[in-house]
């Protein structure tokens, strides 16, 4: 399922992943240059930018967590959008 969240600044955002619970990545959906690392707390959204590569890191992680607990589905969806974002 896409996810897409809009940014006061820079608009439209899609889901990369989640990274960790109630923490998301996600990028601008057009460029998917720039990244934000969005964390829901009672008091609404946070959104902390973070480089390409640190978000490339943060994917592999996922994507090798995924492979850990044998999610097969999760981890081709991931493994696509890894592709199309950081190849």
């Amino acid at each position: 399922m896409e996810t897409y969240l809009n940014h006061p600044t820079f608009g439209l955002l899609f889901r990369v992943c989640m990274v960790e619970e109630n923490q998301e990545l996600f990028t601008t959906l057009y460029a998917q240059r720039l990244f934000f690392l969005v964390t829901t707390s009672p008091n609404g959204l946070a959104f902390e930018p973070i480089s390409r590569s640190d978000a490339r890191q943060l994917v592999e992680n996922r994507l090798r967590l995924l492979r850990r607990m044998g999610l097969s589905k999760d981890l081709e969806q991931l493994q696509r959008i890894h592709q199309q974002t950081f190849q």
